[in-house]
Protein backbone atom coordinates (compact mmCIF):
# COMPACT_ATOMS: atom_id res chain seq x y z
CA UNK A 1 0.00 0.00 0.00
CA UNK A 2 2.77 2.46 0.90
CA UNK A 3 4.49 1.83 -2.42
CA UNK A 4 1.29 2.47 -4.34
CA UNK A 5 0.69 5.69 -2.44
CA UNK A 6 4.24 6.87 -3.06
CA UNK A 7 3.88 6.19 -6.77
CA UNK A 8 0.55 8.03 -6.82
CA UNK A 9 2.23 11.27 -5.73
CA UNK A 10 5.47 10.90 -7.69
CA UNK A 11 6.05 13.85 -9.97
CA UNK A 12 3.76 16.21 -8.00
CA UNK A 13 6.49 17.98 -6.05
CA UNK A 14 5.09 20.93 -4.11
CA UNK A 15 1.77 20.69 -6.00
CA UNK A 16 -1.22 21.03 -3.67
CA UNK A 17 -3.28 17.88 -3.25
CA UNK A 18 -6.92 18.47 -2.40
CA UNK A 19 -9.43 16.06 -0.95
CA UNK A 20 -11.56 15.29 2.06
CA UNK A 21 -10.71 13.38 5.22
CA UNK A 22 -13.76 12.02 7.06
CA UNK A 23 -15.77 14.85 5.55
CA UNK A 24 -13.21 17.57 6.30
CA UNK A 25 -11.78 19.30 3.20
CA UNK A 26 -8.00 19.59 3.06
CA UNK A 27 -5.17 21.01 1.01
CA UNK A 28 -2.00 18.94 1.39
CA UNK A 29 1.51 20.03 0.47
CA UNK A 30 4.01 17.16 0.12
CA UNK A 31 7.67 17.14 1.11
CA UNK A 32 10.23 17.58 -1.65
CA UNK A 33 10.47 13.86 -2.45
CA UNK A 34 6.70 13.27 -2.20
CA UNK A 35 7.44 10.29 0.02
CA UNK A 36 6.76 9.09 3.52
CA UNK A 37 7.36 11.81 6.11
CA UNK A 38 6.03 13.25 9.37
CA UNK A 39 2.77 15.19 9.38
CA UNK A 40 2.00 18.79 10.33
CA UNK A 41 -1.70 19.69 10.45
CA UNK A 42 -3.06 23.23 10.33
CA UNK A 43 -6.35 25.05 10.94
CA UNK A 44 -6.84 28.39 9.20
CA UNK A 45 -8.10 31.75 10.36
CA UNK A 46 -11.63 33.08 9.98
CA UNK A 47 -10.04 36.35 8.84
CA UNK A 48 -8.05 36.24 5.62
CA UNK A 49 -6.81 33.66 4.74
CA UNK A 50 -10.11 31.98 5.58
CA UNK A 51 -9.90 28.65 3.75
CA UNK A 52 -7.53 25.70 3.79
CA UNK A 53 -6.33 26.47 0.25
CA UNK A 54 -5.70 30.14 1.05
CA UNK A 55 -3.93 29.29 4.31
CA UNK A 56 -1.70 26.81 2.45
CA UNK A 57 -0.73 29.60 0.04
CA UNK A 58 -0.06 32.09 2.85
CA UNK A 59 1.95 29.70 5.05
CA UNK A 60 3.19 26.82 2.86
CA UNK A 61 6.32 26.11 4.94
CA UNK A 62 8.03 24.83 1.82
CA UNK A 63 11.13 22.65 2.02
CA UNK A 64 10.14 21.16 5.34
CA UNK A 65 10.75 17.39 5.44
CA UNK A 66 7.08 16.86 6.32
CA UNK A 67 3.62 16.72 4.84
CA UNK A 68 1.66 19.90 5.61
CA UNK A 69 -2.05 19.15 5.59
CA UNK A 70 -4.23 22.24 5.90
CA UNK A 71 -7.74 21.41 7.13
CA UNK A 72 -10.87 23.41 6.42
CA UNK A 73 -12.75 24.91 9.34
CA UNK A 74 -16.53 24.42 9.60
CA UNK A 75 -18.60 26.36 7.04
CA UNK A 76 -15.45 27.67 5.34
CA UNK A 77 -13.89 27.04 1.94
CA UNK A 78 -15.47 23.97 0.38
CA UNK A 79 -17.97 23.86 3.26
CA UNK A 80 -19.36 27.37 2.69
CA UNK A 81 -23.14 27.48 2.36
CA UNK A 82 -23.98 28.26 -1.27
CA UNK A 83 -20.34 29.23 -1.79
CA UNK A 84 -20.73 32.39 0.29
CA UNK A 85 -19.83 33.62 3.78
CA UNK A 86 -23.31 34.99 4.49
CA UNK A 87 -24.28 32.04 6.71
CA UNK A 88 -21.24 32.59 8.94
CA UNK A 89 -22.00 36.30 9.22
CA UNK A 90 -25.55 35.45 10.24
CA UNK A 91 -24.28 33.14 12.99
CA UNK A 92 -21.95 35.66 14.62
CA UNK A 93 -24.57 38.38 14.38
CA UNK A 94 -26.99 36.06 16.20
CA UNK A 95 -24.56 35.10 18.99
CA UNK A 96 -20.80 35.45 18.43
CA UNK A 97 -19.86 32.96 21.15
CA UNK A 98 -22.51 30.25 21.29
CA UNK A 99 -23.51 30.25 17.60
CA UNK A 100 -20.09 30.88 16.08
CA UNK A 101 -16.81 30.79 18.03
CA UNK A 102 -17.49 27.97 20.48
CA UNK A 103 -19.28 25.52 18.12
CA UNK A 104 -16.74 26.07 15.33
CA UNK A 105 -13.78 25.38 17.64
CA UNK A 106 -15.57 22.43 19.21
CA UNK A 107 -16.56 20.86 15.88
CA UNK A 108 -13.07 21.24 14.39
CA UNK A 109 -11.58 19.57 17.47
CA UNK A 110 -14.12 16.76 17.65
CA UNK A 111 -13.90 15.88 13.95
CA UNK A 112 -10.10 15.77 13.95
CA UNK A 113 -9.42 12.19 15.19
CA UNK A 114 -11.43 10.69 12.32
CA UNK A 115 -9.89 13.17 9.86
CA UNK A 116 -6.40 12.24 11.07
CA UNK A 117 -7.09 8.54 10.55
CA UNK A 118 -8.35 9.29 7.04
CA UNK A 119 -5.30 11.42 6.20
CA UNK A 120 -3.05 8.57 7.26
CA UNK A 121 -5.01 6.18 5.06
CA UNK A 122 -4.72 8.49 2.03
CA UNK A 123 -1.23 9.98 2.26
CA UNK A 124 2.19 8.44 2.98
CA UNK A 125 2.55 10.14 6.37
CA UNK A 126 4.17 8.32 9.26
CA UNK A 127 2.25 7.20 12.33
CA UNK A 128 4.36 9.13 14.84
CA UNK A 129 3.50 12.33 16.71
CA UNK A 130 2.20 15.18 14.57
CA UNK A 131 2.82 18.90 14.46
CA UNK A 132 -0.14 21.26 14.91
CA UNK A 133 -0.52 24.86 13.74
CA UNK A 134 -3.46 27.23 13.95
CA UNK A 135 -4.17 30.84 13.06
CA UNK A 136 -6.72 33.02 14.88
CA UNK A 137 -9.75 30.77 15.62
CA UNK A 138 -7.79 27.87 14.13
CA UNK A 139 -5.23 28.58 16.84
CA UNK A 140 -7.89 27.78 19.44
CA UNK A 141 -8.33 24.40 17.74
CA UNK A 142 -4.60 23.64 17.76
CA UNK A 143 -4.45 24.58 21.44
CA UNK A 144 -7.46 22.36 22.20
CA UNK A 145 -5.73 19.42 20.49
CA UNK A 146 -2.87 19.98 22.93
CA UNK A 147 -4.93 20.65 26.04
CA UNK A 148 -7.98 18.43 25.60
CA UNK A 149 -6.87 15.36 23.63
CA UNK A 150 -4.23 12.68 23.94
CA UNK A 151 -3.19 12.75 20.26
CA UNK A 152 0.64 12.61 20.29
CA UNK A 153 2.16 15.94 19.20
CA UNK A 154 5.87 16.66 18.70
CA UNK A 155 5.45 20.46 18.45
CA UNK A 156 2.81 23.14 18.05
CA UNK A 157 2.57 26.70 16.81
CA UNK A 158 -0.11 29.38 16.77
CA UNK A 159 -0.33 32.66 14.86
CA UNK A 160 -2.37 35.62 16.14
CA UNK A 161 -4.36 32.99 17.97
CA UNK A 162 -7.62 33.00 19.89
CA UNK A 163 -5.86 32.10 23.14
CA UNK A 164 -8.52 33.37 25.52
CA UNK A 165 -11.90 33.22 23.80
CA UNK A 166 -13.24 35.90 26.13
CA UNK A 167 -10.87 38.35 24.46
CA UNK A 168 -12.24 37.42 21.03
CA UNK A 169 -15.85 37.86 22.19
CA UNK A 170 -14.93 41.34 23.41
CA UNK A 171 -13.98 42.28 19.84
CA UNK A 172 -17.64 42.08 18.81
CA UNK A 173 -19.89 45.12 19.37
CA UNK A 174 -21.75 45.49 22.67
CA UNK A 175 -21.46 43.78 26.03
CA UNK A 176 -21.89 40.04 25.70
CA UNK A 177 -24.75 38.70 27.93
CA UNK A 178 -22.95 35.82 29.64
CA UNK A 179 -24.98 33.17 31.47
CA UNK A 180 -23.92 29.92 33.15
CA UNK A 181 -23.71 27.99 29.87
CA UNK A 182 -21.74 30.62 27.97
CA UNK A 183 -19.42 31.24 30.94
CA UNK A 184 -18.59 27.52 30.95
CA UNK A 185 -18.06 27.55 27.18
CA UNK A 186 -15.79 30.58 27.13
CA UNK A 187 -13.75 29.31 30.09
CA UNK A 188 -13.21 26.00 28.29
CA UNK A 189 -11.38 27.99 25.59
CA UNK A 190 -8.93 29.74 27.91
CA UNK A 191 -5.56 28.29 26.98
CA UNK A 192 -3.62 30.36 29.51
CA UNK A 193 -5.55 28.55 32.23
CA UNK A 194 -4.52 25.25 30.59
CA UNK A 195 -0.87 26.22 30.14
CA UNK A 196 0.35 23.54 32.54
CA UNK A 197 -1.26 20.81 30.44
CA UNK A 198 -0.05 22.31 27.17
CA UNK A 199 3.51 22.66 28.46
CA UNK A 200 3.50 18.98 29.38
CA UNK A 201 2.41 17.96 25.90
CA UNK A 202 4.74 19.66 23.42
CA UNK A 203 6.88 22.76 22.83
CA UNK A 204 4.89 25.68 21.41
CA UNK A 205 5.82 28.62 19.20
CA UNK A 206 3.57 31.64 19.73
CA UNK A 207 3.64 34.01 16.75
CA UNK A 208 2.13 37.40 17.48
CA UNK A 209 1.83 40.41 15.21
CA UNK A 210 2.81 43.57 17.03
CA UNK A 211 -0.25 45.27 15.46
CA UNK A 212 -2.69 42.46 16.29
CA UNK A 213 -5.72 43.33 18.42
CA UNK A 214 -4.20 44.54 21.73
CA UNK A 215 -6.09 41.97 23.84
CA UNK A 216 -4.97 39.11 21.60
CA UNK A 217 -1.41 40.42 21.71
CA UNK A 218 -1.58 40.55 25.54
CA UNK A 219 -2.95 37.00 25.65
CA UNK A 220 -0.06 35.78 23.50
CA UNK A 221 2.46 37.28 25.90
CA UNK A 222 0.58 35.81 28.88
CA UNK A 223 0.60 32.34 27.32
CA UNK A 224 4.34 32.46 26.69
CA UNK A 225 4.92 33.54 30.28
CA UNK A 226 2.67 30.75 31.59
CA UNK A 227 4.34 28.09 29.44
CA UNK A 228 7.85 29.09 30.43
CA UNK A 229 10.76 27.31 28.79
CA UNK A 230 8.44 25.09 26.75
CA UNK A 231 7.50 28.01 24.52
CA UNK A 232 9.01 30.68 22.31
CA UNK A 233 7.58 34.02 21.23
CA UNK A 234 8.04 35.28 17.68
CA UNK A 235 6.92 38.92 17.41
CA UNK A 236 6.34 40.24 13.90
CA UNK A 237 6.68 44.05 13.60
CA UNK A 238 4.02 45.62 11.39
CA UNK A 239 1.75 42.55 11.34
CA UNK A 240 -1.92 43.14 12.14
CA UNK A 241 -4.38 40.25 12.53
CA UNK A 242 -4.89 38.95 8.95
CA UNK A 243 -2.17 37.19 6.96
CA UNK A 244 -3.67 37.81 3.51
CA UNK A 245 -5.67 40.40 1.64
CA UNK A 246 -9.45 40.17 1.38
CA UNK A 247 -11.46 38.22 0.41
CA UNK A 248 -8.97 35.56 1.51
CA UNK A 249 -10.90 32.55 0.21
CA UNK A 250 -8.82 31.60 -2.84
CA UNK A 251 -5.04 31.05 -2.83
CA UNK A 252 -3.19 34.34 -3.34
CA UNK A 253 0.43 35.47 -3.63
CA UNK A 254 2.20 35.42 -0.26
CA UNK A 255 2.39 38.85 1.37
CA UNK A 256 5.78 40.00 2.68
CA UNK A 257 4.72 39.82 6.35
CA UNK A 258 3.18 36.39 5.83
CA UNK A 259 6.50 35.33 4.29
CA UNK A 260 8.21 36.39 7.51
CA UNK A 261 5.76 34.35 9.59
CA UNK A 262 6.18 31.42 7.22
CA UNK A 263 9.95 31.50 7.55
CA UNK A 264 9.71 31.53 11.35
CA UNK A 265 7.31 28.59 11.35
CA UNK A 266 9.52 26.61 8.99
CA UNK A 267 12.57 27.21 11.21
CA UNK A 268 10.61 26.15 14.30
CA UNK A 269 9.19 22.94 12.88
CA UNK A 270 12.48 21.99 11.22
CA UNK A 271 14.22 22.27 14.58
CA UNK A 272 11.50 20.37 16.41
CA UNK A 273 11.51 17.62 13.79
CA UNK A 274 15.25 17.25 14.29
CA UNK A 275 14.78 17.09 18.06
CA UNK A 276 11.97 14.56 17.73
CA UNK A 277 14.12 12.38 15.48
Amino acid sequence: MAGKRSQTYRGRMHSPITGTAAGVPFTALPPADNGAAPLIVTWHMLDAPRSDAAFAAALPMNDLPAWRVHLGMPMCGARMVDGRTDAVVELFQKDPLMSFLYPFARQATEEFPAALASIRAQLPVDDGPIGVLGGSLGGAVALRILADTEIPVFAGAVVNAAIRMRSVVDLFPGDYPYDAESEKAVDSLDSVAKAGIIAGRAPLLVVSGELDHPALRADALDLVDALGERSELLSIPGLAHPLADEPGIEPAPQLPLAREVDAGLARWFRRQLANAG
